[in-house]
């Protein structure tokens, strides 16, 4: 099962995105507050990925170091919190013009489903990441939050920043991000 929804997490966090681009209706000052929170998150991730690199692409759980520097020293999962406020942003910009009960429903079943999603694929990658780097992992645990970012870095870190990997390893994640732009603006249009 683990390994299952790991495989499959970028397909099905697409259900949710194919479920606002569908039944959303924006305007204009949801797409004001949605759109900057949506470019901030897909930000952090660019630039975890500068530090990851393109092992996060893969269907299994591969880690050739342990990457604690970055935004990994602020939380360990930066990736993740990067597709949670592009998920906000985008969930907000697509629904502003529903009405209340399934602006609710939208928001809630979009974030619900990432929660769901992660909830499975973080302690899995947790897993792998305690059997392959032990103690310093158990290590940088003990510093480093889970979900909510500290406020300082945790020490130095270990890990460069390459920002040539982010285009190669981020090919999907633009093409989805611009598939939800062009979605947006063409709802928008209608409106």
């Amino acid at each position: 099962m683990n390994e299952f929804v790991f495989a499959r997490r970028g397909e099905l966090l697409a259900v949710p995105a194919v479920v606002l681009a569908a039944l959303g209706k924006p305007n204009a000052f949801s797409i004001a507050v949605g759109l900057p929170l949506a470019f901030a998150g897909e930000a952090i991730r660019a630039w975890a990925v500068g530090y990851s690199g393109v092992t996060t692409r893969g269907d299994t759980v591969t880690a050739p170091a342990l990457v604690t520097a970055g935004p990994y020293a602020y939380v360990r999962n930066p990736l993740y919190v990067g597709n949670f406020i592009t998920a906000l942003g985008f969930a907000l910009a697509f629904t502003g013009a529903n009405g209340r009960l399934a602006r609710t429903a939208l928001v809630t079943g979009a974030l619900g489903t990432m929660l769901g999603v992660y909830g499975i694929v973080v302690p899995h990658e947790e897993r792998f990441l305690r059997e392959t780097f032990g103690a310093e992992f158990d290590a940088y645990v003990a510093d480093v939050p889970r979900i909510l970012p500290r406020t300082a870095p945790a020490g130095e870190g270990a890990g460069t920043y390459d920002p040539s990997v982010i285009a190669r390893a981020e090919s999907r994640t633009f093409i989805t991000f611009g598939a939800m732009l062009l979605a947006l603006a063409f709802k928008a249009r209608k409106a």
